[in-house]
């Protein structure tokens, strides 16, 4: 088997590793090993096809498609970092065992009110800018695998939890949106720069930084 078609059957295992939690064979699993061992599985299978992935991808034979838009993560990515601060930070419903936040009178507050998925729409933004920006087929690959999992995964969460958490769901959802700025733009709800503030924007925009400062030495090649 050669290089590219490892980083296909790598990138395949990542992502059927991500979406058993989002089929029947998750609350099959759960039922027979119980709830801390199916997670414990579960994050060292994710890790692993993730390894695989990323050493199938180093190794994967350059295949030019396109001129890469060397720009676009310059543009993307500063939204990117501050995405993920923001939802990495803030309270969020949809993360893992805050299913209570649902009950809140107010659960989408913060950046919330932009998406209920911040984090993966910065999964979403980082992994098409840099698809975009190599503008090769293996790359095209390898991220078209990190986007595929974020913009599918935000959909089949959103799937479960409606079938799962009932009518606290169905209140959060009637007030929030997967597309950014959908729910605001619809009027079902507001921005409000004061609630996300100023200290996790400024901690995204300072990881941006770093990586920035630092991505020569981490991946070998400069940021743009």
């Amino acid at each position: 088997m050669d290089n590219g078609s490892r980083l296909y059957l790598a990138t395949a295992a990542f992502l059927a590793a991500h979406f058993i939690s989002s089929t029947p064979l998750r609350g099959v699993l759960v039922k027979a090993i119980g709830e801390k061992t199916y997670a414990g599985l579960y994050s060292l299978l994710a890790f692993a096809t993730l390894g695989w992935m990323i050493w199938a991808y180093n190794r994967a034979p350059l295949e030019p498609l396109w001129v890469g838009l060397r720009w676009l993560p310059a543009v993307a990515m500063p939204f990117t970092f501050v995405l993920l601060a923001c939802g990495l930070l803030a309270r969020n419903p949809t993360s893992l065992g805050a299913a209570r936040l649902l009950k809140n009178p107010e659960p989408a507050r913060g950046i919330i009110r932009v998406t209920r998925h911040p984090v993966m729409w910065a999964l979403i933004l980082w992994s098409l800018a840099h698809m975009l920006a190599r503008g090769e087929r293996m790359a095209t690959v390898f991220f078209g695998g990190f986007l595929a999992l974020a913009a599918l995964g935000a959909l089949l969460m959103d799937r479960r939890k409606a079938n799962t958490l009932g009518d606290d769901w169905k209140r959060f959802a009637a007030v929030t949106s997967y597309l950014p700025f959908g729910a605001i733009a619809q009027g079902r709800n507001r921005f409000d720069a004061r609630e996300i503030g100023w200290r996790n924007p400024a901690i995204g925009l300072a990881l941006y930084a770093l990586v920035f400062w630092f991505h020569p030495m981490l991946f070998g090649i400069r940021a743009y």
